[in-house]
């Protein structure tokens, strides 16, 4: 009997992966490879390339301990083909077989160029999600508004997480309004670093040599690169940050990258970690009293609301998804996203530490590089290619979503019912970055000013047939309404000549 393919992808480490579970040990070959193709179709940040790398030779290492036949290309092997449907290919050549057994990938592309294969390559379900397509296709169906908080309702009583009978612990569903505390004087926590080994520095010198000129800081690496390391990683984040990480998960400090936010959705995200263990382990500290209710909820419901929801927008919206633009937003991406050369301090502060760190939380992403691109009018797909390449744990299924849907409005209100968007107050408020800007937040106009405060006008202006009527806005537009008629033009003529400055590509 022939042997067949199966197909691992660098997403899918987990040891019950659904191609896995079809395949005979005793015949069949593992496929992993690391090719260019994956590496370049954006500029993924080195440590995401090499965490990667490192987690799927550790994976490739684990099955062949258990005793499956692996088929590990690397980067640099002369003979790689450069491409997923290229190693294919060539290893069924070198196998004399014809069969591939696969888990749907989470991203469009690679979907279809598995069924573009010239030989059958059978794609089973990643059912490593709570919800499957088919069922978030039966939740959506009907519905005028696809809002993610009824969607989280129905995981809890899914799953049963955080549930009290048939009612949601303490009463309510969501304690969102708990989590919104300006900084702490002091953060008395910080991930959990791993020094690398030597499959992790092998791959750090390929990393390096190959990718030297993307952007991302390649060193220091301290990321977990195998499921042992995660579950530590995680077990400490439980220990020493979640009692505190739901008071200040929208806080945002200058110097203090993490504060107590679990940075583990990397990990989560290729498949080190399961969803079910990551909540049971939130909602144990609960149970066993280490940790508030506001806090334990507002993890859960980013990990089985807000994540699986992301998937299911992706899913259902389909391919072109990537591609809209609703708000016809054509200004092309400024050159600091790349280099967080501004005088805004809380946008060079954000750009910075995803340049170090491949990682900001969601507040960076979302109020602060999303906000100011939404407001200046970048286009999505830019933005959506720059967080795409970014961030460590960044995947089309789940970044797609919260950037052309959340955080741009390009799908002109699928995920949300508003644009997120707001003026200097909101990142004053949430931040300490403010204090020590060259701009004033106070200020609203002029060169001084702080930007956010004119282009939020601007662009609410800019949208006004499209906002006015929108309830949740109709406060703001009164606001412009009863402004003076010299104030309302001072402010549309700063944001101009700011503009003008910021396509001109002089610094801001």
């Amino acid at each position: 009997m022939k042997p067949r393919l199966i197909l691992i992808l660098g997403d899918q480490l987990s040891p019950d992966i659904a191609a896995l579970r079809e395949a005979d040990k005793s015949r069949d070959i593992v496929l992993m490879a690391e090719v260019a193709s994956e590496t370049d179709y954006v500029p993924h940040h080195p440590k995401k390339i090499a965490f990667l790398f490192a987690a799927m030779r550790k994976y490739a290492e684990a099955l062949r301990a258990d005793g499956w036949q692996v088929r590990y290309t690397k980067l640099d092997d002369p003979d790689n083909a450069g491409s997923i449907p290229g190693e294919i290919l060539r290893a069924c050549d070198d196998a004399s077989t014809d069969e591939v057994l696969a888990t749907e990938p989470g991203e469009f592309r690679l979907i279809a160029a598995l069924e573009e294969m010239p030989i059958p390559v059978h794609q089973f379900p990643d059912d490593r999600f709570l919800c499957s397509h088919a069922d978030f296709e039966d939740w959506a169906e009907g519905r005028k508004e696809l809002r993610m908080e009824w969607f989280y309702r129905e995981m809890r009583r899914k799953t049963g997480l955080l549930m009290d009978g048939d009612k949601p612990e303490g009463g309510k569903w969501n304690y969102d309004h708990d989590n919104r505390k300006p900084p702490p004087g002091s953060v008395d926590a910080a991930p959990m670093h791993f020094t690398p080994d030597e499959t992790v520095e092998e791959v750090l010198d390929l990393v390096g040599s190959r990718f030297d000129n993307n952007f991302g800081d390649l060193k220091p690496f301290w990321f977990a690169t195998d499921t042992g390391q995660a579950r530590r990683a995680l077990t400490h984040w439980v220990k020493t940050a979640l009692p505190r990480f739901g008071d200040f998960q929208d806080a945002m400090m200058k110097g203090e990258r993490f504060l107590y936010h679990s940075i583990i959705s990397m990990y989560l995200n290729a498949g080190l970690l399961g969803w079910r263990e990551v909540c049971e382990a939130a909602e144990n500290a609960y149970r066993d009293g280490h940790a508030p209710l506001n806090a334990v909820e507002g993890f859960i419901r980013q990990i089985i609301g807000w994540r699986e929801y992301m998937r299911g927008i992706y899913f259902l919206e389909g391919p072109d998804y990537m591609s809209r633009n609703a708000l016809d937003h054509t200004r092309d991406l400024p050159g600091f996203y790349w280099s967080g050369n501004t005088d805004m301090l809380c946008l060079s502060e954000a750009i910075t530490q995803t340049k170090e760190e491949a990682y900001a939380h969601h507040i960076q992403r979302l109020m602060v590089t999303g906000n100011f691109a939404l407001l200046a009018g970048i286009d999505p797909h830019q933005v959506h290619e720059w967080y795409l390449a970014v961030y460590a744990d960044a995947y089309e299924w789940v970044e797609a979503p919260n950037v052309i849907g959340m955080s741009q409005f390009a799908d002109g209100g699928v995920v949300g019912s508003k644009p997120y968007v707001s003026g200097g107050n909101y990142i004053n408020k949430m931040s300490d970055y403010c204090k020590s800007c060259r701009y004033s937040v106070k200020e609203k106009t002029g060169e001084g000013a702080c930007p956010f405060n004119a282009l939020y006008w601007n662009f609410l202006i800019r949208h006004e047939d499209r906002f006015s009527n929108n309830p949740r806005m109709a406060q703001m537009y009164r606001t412009w309404a009863r402004m003076d008629e010299g104030k309302r033009d001072e402010t549309l003529t700063s944001a101009k000549a700011f503009l003008e400055k910021l396509d001109q590509g002089a610094k801001v």
